[in-house]
């Protein structure tokens, strides 16, 4: 399924305009549900800049509506122009992130040995003697390195390390590893998601039909106070 040019920032735009389920936002973006949970909680390690999919030509305000009304729904990307990829060389990280690589290789390497340097290589976007001068503790700063979750640190999405370690599992013969971290709830976390969303949606309307009543009722003493000064005159 094609996903957004920048799923982080298109995510971050669904979360806050539109009554979209966590779900929904993460099927259409291509990412895990608890990152779009950390971006709607302000927790993820990046702040992103809303980006607005209907304005980009990704989506719809139909297909936005279709979602709002079924949380069931699976939203439908606009076909657009084939992106430009890069088909050789590492894969690109921004500056502010190159200084973390040496620990989300060490994390992958301490927890999932199966996968093959050039597999962490594609994922991480370094090089083979990087990742070995860590596996052998020979890296120049290794006394710094700290093993963290690639994840965490931004380096890759959450769906493509679970994707990886699916795929070096099933190439080494072994169990891959299940997503234990919501213990089971999925399907609780989303309907809870869902259920505060509703809340919040019902106490805006009950907002508005408050401050509407409260100007009916303005509107009616101006008009009493207007009709007996007049009958004054």
């Amino acid at each position: 399924m094609a996903q957004p040019l920048m799923p982080h920032a298109t995510a971050s735009w669904l979360v806050d305009n539109t009554a979209l389920s966590f779900e929904q936002i993460a099927e259409f973006c291509g990412l895990h549900i608890l990152e779009v949970q950390a971006i709607a909680d302000d927790t993820a390690g990046t702040k992103y800049t809303g980006r607005d999919p209907v304005r980009a030509h990704e989506l719809t305000n139909e297909e936005i509506r279709k979602g709002e009304a079924d949380p069931d729904y699976r939203m439908q990307m606009l076909k657009g122009p084939d992106p430009v990829r890069r088909t050789k060389g590492p894969r690109y990280t921004p500056v502010s992130k190159r200084q973390d690589k040496p620990d989300g290789i060490a994390w992958i390497l301490r927890n999932h040995p199966e996968i093959s340097d050039g597999a962490i290589g594609k994922l991480i976007g370094t090089t083979r003697t990087t990742i070995a001068a860590i596996r052998d503790r020979t890296h120049w700063n290794i006394s710094n390195i700290q093993p963290k979750d690639p994840v965490t640190l931004g380096l890759c999405s959450q769906r493509e390390l679970d994707a990886l370690v699916a795929r070096a599992a099933k190439k080494a013969g072994i169990e891959a590893p299940a997503d234990n971290r919501l213990a089971g709830d999925r399907e609780a976390l989303i309907q809870e998601l869902r259920q505060e969303r509703e809340d919040a949606q019902r106490r805006a309307e009950e907002t508005m039909r408050a401050e509407e009543a409260l100007q009916a009722e303005a509107d009616a003493f101006i008009s009493q106070q207007q009709q007996q000064q007049q009958q004054a005159d």
